[in-house]
C-alpha cells in the first residue's frame, strides 16, 4: 500500500462519513414525520426512510472495508466524523 492510496482512502472515508451524517439527519427527520395511513405523502416518506436506511448501511460497510484494507492511523478522523462513525 502506497502513501497515495492511503491518503485517498482517508479522504474517501471523510467524504463518506459526511454523507453518512447528512443521511442520518435526514432519516431522523423523516422518522419524526407522521407517516400513518396510506396516502401518497406517507408512502413517499416510508420509501425515503427505507432508501436512507439502506444507503446508511452501505456507506458504513464501505467505511469499514476501507479501514480494513488501508490500516492507517484512523484515529485522526475517528473523533471528528460529524457524529457518525
Amino acid at each position: 500500500m502506497g502513501a497515495r492510496e492511503a491518503a485517498q482512502a482517508l479522504e474517501l472515508v471523510r467524504a463518506l462519513r459526511h454523507q453518512l451524517y447528512e443521511m442520518t439527519k435526514r432519516l431522523a427527520w423523516v422518522e419524526r414525520q407522521d407517516v400513518t395511513g396510506r396516502n401518497g405523502r406517507a408512502c413517499a416518506l416510508r420509501l425515503e426512510a427505507a432508501k436512507l436506511s439502506r444507503d446508511i448501511k452501505e456507506a458504513q460497510a464501505l467505511i469499514d472495508r476501507l479501514k480494513r484494507r488501508y490500516p492507517v492511523t484512523w484515529h485522526d478522523i475517528d473523533g471528528r466524523a460529524g457524529g457518525a462513525s
